[in-house]
Formats: C-alpha cells, sequence, structure tokens
C-alpha cells in the first residue's frame, strides 16, 4: 500500500520518465496527459513569449527525453521548438530559450531530428545576446559535424552548411559572423573540413570590415597545424648514408690527422642534410588550398595600403601577403616598396619587417626589384653607427634575401659586407661568415679569393644560373659511380686471387677476408676524381638509361655526391684553407622564422636590473649565512658580553669597551702608539 500512495506520476516527471523509458506501452495514458498539459501551456506562451514559464521548460525536457519511445505522437515535436525559436528567439526569456536548445540537442542525439535544420537553426540563434548559450551551441556544432563525418564524409551535408556559412560571415552580426568563424577553423583543424572550400570560405573573412573577424582569419592563415602527420625524426638507413657508413670509409685507411679531418667534416655535411630532409615544423597546408593566390594577394595589398587598422594587424597582413607571395612565387612588385618604408632600426617590430620582406623574395622576382631592399637594409642597419645587434639583423636578413634571390646583391656590397668577418662584435663576425659560406656554395666568384676557401669538387660542378633559367638534367647526378664500381669489381673477378689459408691457424680453416661495401664505394669515388666532368655525365647517363637503380644503389650514390663536398678539387690550390661549415640549421623550406633573422651567436650583456633581479631570484630560498651559536645547555644563564649586547647605548656609553678610538684623546693615541712601537722593538731584537 506504502509503493501506491508514494506513486505521483502526474506530477513527478522524473519518476515517469524513468518508468516510461523501462515500458513505455504501460504509461501510455500518463504520456497523453502530460502531452495535453505542454499543449495547453504552449498556447499560453505563444501569447506571451517573454514571460518565464518553468513548467513549460520541465515539461519540453520531459518530451525530449522520452521522444524515442513515442515517435508517432511526437513527430512534429522538433518542428514546433524550431519554430518558436525561430520566430521568438531575440525574445524569449533566456532559461526558456537554454531548455529549448538543450532539448533539441537531445533529440539530434537520438537522431529525431534533420541535422541540417538543426545546424542552420543554431547558426540563427548565434545573433543572440547570450554568452551561455552562444558556447553551448559552438560546442554541439563541432561536435554534431564531426559525428557526422567520423565514418565516412558527408559531402551533402557537408556542402550546404558550407553555403550558409558564406553567408554567415557576411552576416551584419559580428558575434555570429565571428563564431561561425571559429567553427570552421576548429573544423579544419580536427581534419573535418579540411578541404579547399573551407579555406577558400575562410579567406573572405580577411576582407571583412570587423577587425576581430579579420584577425582570426589571418591568425589561421599565419599559424600551423597541430595535428602533424610526419612525426618521425628518424632516417632509416635507406634514405641515405648514415654515420656508420662515413666511419667506415674514413677509418678503413690510414689513421692520419688529414683523415680525422676528412672525417669531422664528412659528419658536419651529414647533419646538414639530414636537417634539410626534416619534414617542416610548419604545414601551412591552407595556403596552399587557396584559389588564384595572384589575384587574393592583388586585393589583399591593396586593402593593406588603405587600412587604418592597428599596426599589429598591419604587420599580420604584411606577414601573411609575403608567405603567399613566397610559397606561391607570385608578382607582386609593389609590395617591396612598401615594406622598404619601414625598413629603419627604429620602426617598432622591425624584425618580423624585415622577415617579410626576406620571404616575399623568391628566384622568379627580377633582380632589380629586390635590390633597392637589400641596399636600404645595408646603409640602414649595417653601418658601425649602429650597435651590435641591429648590425647583425641587417646581416643575417641580407643573407636570407640572397639565398632566395642570389642575383640581387652586387659583388661590391657582398664583398664590402664580408669585411665583418673580423668585427669586433661576436654576433656581426658570425653573421658575416655566414653570408660567405653561403655565397661559396652559390657564387664563389662573386667573393674576394682570400675568401672562397678551398674549392671541392662539388664546387667546381655548380654552375651559375641566370635569371629565369632551369636546369634540367637527362640523368641521376652521380650515377657514374655504378658503372665505375662494376667495372673494378670484374678486374677483381679476373685477376683476383683466391681465399687463402691461415698460416696461424692450427685447424688449417679457411678464412674469407671480407671487404664492406662502403670501403669499395670510397676507393672507387677516389678513382672518379681523375676522370674529366663531361666523361662522368655520360657515363651517368648511360646508367640511369640502361637499368633500373636500387635502394643500395642511390644509397652509394649519395655517399659520393656527399664526398664531393668535402674533397677538395683536383688542380692548384691545394694549400688554401678548408671550407669552415656551419654546423647550424643552414636549410631554408618554405617558411622563415624570426629565428633566422634575430640570431645571436653571443648573448648580450643584461642590464643592472635584470641582473639584481636574477640575484635576488636566486637569493629566495637560501639561508643567511651567520653563524650560530648553539648552547651546550639551553637553560643556562647568559653571561655578561651577551647581556652588554642588548643594553641601551646610554648605559654603557661610559665603559671603556665600548669607547670608540675616534674618542680617544691625543694623549691616549700618544701612549697606544708608543706601545705599539715598542712591542715591534721587542718583536726584531
Amino acid at each position: 500500500m506504502s509503493g501506491r500512495h508514494n506513486n505521483k506520476l502526474p506530477n513527478n516527471l522524473p519518476q515517469l520518465q524513468n518508468l516510461i523509458k523501462r515500458d513505455p506501452q504501460s504509461y501510455v495514458d500518463e504520456f497523453q496527459q502530460q502531452f495535453r498539459h505542454y499543449q495547453s501551456n504552449l498556447q499560453i506562451f505563444k501569447l506571451q513569449p517573454d514571460k518565464p514559464n518553468k513548467e513549460l521548460a520541465d515539461l519540453v525536457m520531459f518530451l525530449a527525453q522520452v521522444g524515442h519511445c513515442y515517435p508517432q505522437p511526437l513527430s512534429t515535436f522538433p518542428q514546433e521548438l524550431t519554430g518558436l525559436l525561430m520566430s521568438h528567439h531575440t525574445m524569449i526569456e533566456p532559461d526558456l530559450r537554454m531548455t529549448f536548445c538543450k532539448a533539441l540537442i537531445l533529440l539530434r542525439n537520438k537522431n529525431l531530428i534533420d541535422p541540417t535544420c538543426l545546424l542552420e537553426l543554431f547558426f540563427e540563434l548565434l545573433r543572440c545576446h547570450d554568452k551561455l548559450l552562444r558556447k553551448t551551441l559552438y560546442t554541439h556544432i563541432v561536435a554534431d559535424i564531426k559525428n557526422i563525418n567520423s565514418k565516412h564524409k558527408n559531402n551533402k551535408v557537408n556542402t550546404t552548411l558550407q553555403n550558409f556559412m558564406y553567408t554567415m560571415l557576411r552576416d551584419s552580426n559580428p558575434i555570429a559572423a565571428k563564431i561561425s568563424l571559429d567553427v570552421m577553423v576548429e573544423l579544419y583543424k580536427r581534419d573535418i573540413w579540411s578541404d579547399a572550400k573551407t579555406v577558400n570560405v575562410i579567406t573572405t573573412a580577411c576582407f571583412s570590415k570587423v577587425t576581430k573577424i579579420v584577425v582570426a582569419g589571418l591568425k589561421f592563415f599565419l599559424g600551423k597545424d597541430e595535428d602533424e602527420k610526419n612525426d618521425s625524426d628518424s632516417d632509416s638507413e635507406d634514405e641515405g648514408p648514415s654515420v656508420r657508413d662515413l666511419k667506415v670509409r674514413y677509418s678503413t685507411g690510414k689513421k692520419s690527422c688529414k683523415n680525422k679531418k676528412k672525417m669531422e667534416k664528412a659528419m658536419k655535411v651529414l647533419r646538414k642534410h639530414k636537417k634539410k630532409k626534416k619534414p617542416e615544423v610548419f604545414n601551412f597546408s591552407a595556403i596552399h588550398l587557396i584559389h588564384d593566390p595572384q589575384d587574393f594577394s592583388e586585393k589583399l595589398l591593396k586593402q593593406l595600403e588603405g587600412s587604418k587598422e592597428r599596426f599589429e594587424v598591419k604587420i599580420m597582413m604584411m606577414e601573411f601577403i609575403s608567405r603567399l607571395v613566397g610559397i606561391h612565387e607570385l608578382f607582386l612588385f609593389n609590395f617591396y616598396p612598401f615594406v622598404q618604408r619601414f625598413l629603419q632600426p627604429h620602426q617598432r617590430d622591425v624584425t618580423k619587417i624585415l622577415l617579410c620582406a626576406a620571404q616575399a623574395s623568391h628566384q622568379l622576382v627580377p633582380p632589380e626589384i629586390i635590390e633597392p631592399v637589400i641596399m636600404t637594409i645595408a646603409n640602414n642597419f649595417v653601418t658601425d653607427r649602429n650597435s651590435g645587434e641591429v648590425m647583425t639583423v641587417g646581416v643575417n636578413a641580407i643573407r636570407e634575401v640572397a639565398a632566395r634571390c642570389p642575383l640581387a646583391i652586387t659583388e661590391d656590397l657582398l664583398q664590402d659586407l664580408a669585411q665583418y668577418k673580423m668585427h669586433k662584435d661576436k654576433n656581426v663576425m658570425m653573421s658575416a661568415r655566414g653570408l660567405i659560406q653561403l655565397f661559396r656554395s652559390l657564387n664563389p666568384q662573386m667573393l674576394h679569393k682570400k675568401d672562397r676557401g678551398r674549392p671541392t669538387e662539388a664546387s667546381k660542378e655548380a654552375k651559375i644560373k641566370d635569371y629565369g633559367e632551369l636546369e634540367a638534367k637527362d640523368h641521376i647526378p652521380g650515377a657514374e659511380i655504378l658503372e665505375v664500381e662494376e667495372g673494378s669489381k670484374e678486374g677483381e673477378e679476373d685477376g683476383g686471387e683466391a681465399p687463402s689459408m691461415s698460416g696461424g691457424d692450427d685447424d688449417g680453416e679457411w678464412v674469407d677476408v671480407h671487404h664492406s661495401s662502403d670501403e669499395e664505394t670510397g676507393e672507387v669515388a677516389e678513382k672518379l676524381q681523375n676522370i674529366p666532368v663531361e666523361e662522368r655525365e655520360a657515363k651517368a647517363a648511360a646508367v640511369s638509361g640502361s637499368r633500373l637503380l636500387t635502394q643500395d644503389d642511390f644509397k652509394k650514390i649519395r655517399l659520393v655526391q656527399l664526398a664531393k663536398e668535402v674533397n677538395g678539387a683536383p688542380g692548384k690550390g691545394q694549400k688554401r684553407k678548408n671550407v669552415d661549415l656551419d654546423e647550424e640549421d643552414d636549410s631554408r623550406g618554405e617558411v622563415l622564422t624570426l629565428r633566422n633573422i634575430e640570431k645571436l651567436h653571443k648573448k648580450p650583456k643584461d642590464d643592472k636590473e635584470t641582473r639584481l633581479a636574477t640575484a635576488m631570484a636566486g637569493r629566495s630560498d637560501r639561508k643567511d649565512f651567520v653563524k650560530k651559536h648553539h648552547k651546550l645547555n639551553p637553560h643556562a644563564s647568559t653571561s655578561n658580553r651577551e647581556k652588554r649586547k642588548t643594553k641601551n647605548f646610554m648605559m654603557m656609553r661610559h665603559s671603556q669597551n665600548v669607547r670608540t678610538k675616534g674618542k680617544r684623546s691625543f694623549r691616549e693615541k700618544q701612549i697606544a702608539l708608543q706601545n705599539q712601537l715598542l712591542k715591534k722593538k721587542k718583536q726584531y731584537k
């Protein structure tokens, strides 16, 4: 009987909801009663949509919870809620509006409502001035689109929503447009909407009249993809020569200082090549998906020239334009004079502007366009009236620009900058040496003879390209080693000796002497030095067109090509010093970083305030260096000397123990000096 008295189903909606989920058919009457109650409250709400209605909110959540149990009676329930929110969302009380949205989210999770209509409604609701509601809708939109594309790409829904978002980015409400942009950016980062259409919809945000939307769009293109697919830094042995290969090659011969230096130099070259082969730290795939980047960059530059935004926003626009120009190798000649106006040492964020100038340089830009930029940097930064850091930044910027457009720097300017290799400031000195090192590989003839270093085989084979010249090869460089190696092996087979019996072996077993392939490759590479370049190319073309190369063949080719950068070229000039290789990362990918411009080889000195702050921070947890006297008996009384320390000075002023030397009389000083001299006289006797 007690169970019957506790059953309050008409008024206890959570209990009725629990019972309906367990047995829907047994509680149809109770459900019908609550459904009629909902309809009557709905009519009251339509008369006063701005009034709070707690009872209607409870009934809506109840029907949403049991919607899957009675699909036929509640077939129009989602459409009713959608219509109410669409027509009255601006005047509905915030708590009731949140309840309606949560009910629709619950129905969507049970697959009782079409996702397209619901998502379009939620995008419309982003216009509401309710921060908690917008956050809830944003979370659901991202999660729902992710679930829709979890098993396979739903192109129909994606196309509809992308077209709708294209209109939302142009919405008059900046909050709705900003959140729509955030949704697209988040979906791109999660690799859900990573197609070209999404990227090109986001490009429209760069031309918005709202600063927040422009900044969000620029940050998307200037940022990086968090999910890097190529995380492996380890290089397999099949991809190229390893450290072991070099050690075997240079350690099998005579142990000499010359071979040791060659091996160290080869190690530096190997590290340099492996750094070049590493995947880019930044993955700017979004920039590659932009349709017509030339027209897009021209419009963006026009907007930048007439922009009245803050300087930080202008810097972001300049960085984006420079990346577009550098990655797509665009022709945007008006951009260089625009950047040139800001190339002053006192300019705010000048290192970022120098980075933009270097990033926008590429080999297809005519040298006469880039040359004024280099001259401006040299005249404004690389002068003795500036500090060492300013000069270092200028030389680094010139090096990065010249690395992408070598013909833009004149021979006189290069030789003048090379003179800073003996500068008193170490940062300037190392930057100048880095510039020299760059042109030792690009065009050594532009340097002074003393700065060229000892020529190597690779530098002798390198050809200076004119503007717009492309080098198309019909063979694999270095493939001639395979033909020479095969010829040397055939000679060994014809005139080679059979395995001999070891005289020191009592059992008389045969001992095979094994030569590693790396050692043989090194010997063959030395034979190639005596073959003319034309004959080498002919042999390489014959090998490239007559056979299929294996991974071992490519490994041998890379090893020989690596040796060309180490071995000196045959001929005169052998007494000149070796090329000092820079062990730092000298690879230049698609995108530069500020470290390429601000790279300092010596840390600048801190000012007094910084040093003092560092010293005080180190003393925070340190105990005072004070010698503490501990009594053997802590309960013992203090001595007169200890008591004298705590007494008032006026009480002790007449005591001889506290009288200082300055208060002694002239006679007392005479007596003290006399006693001191007598004491010294006795010591010397």
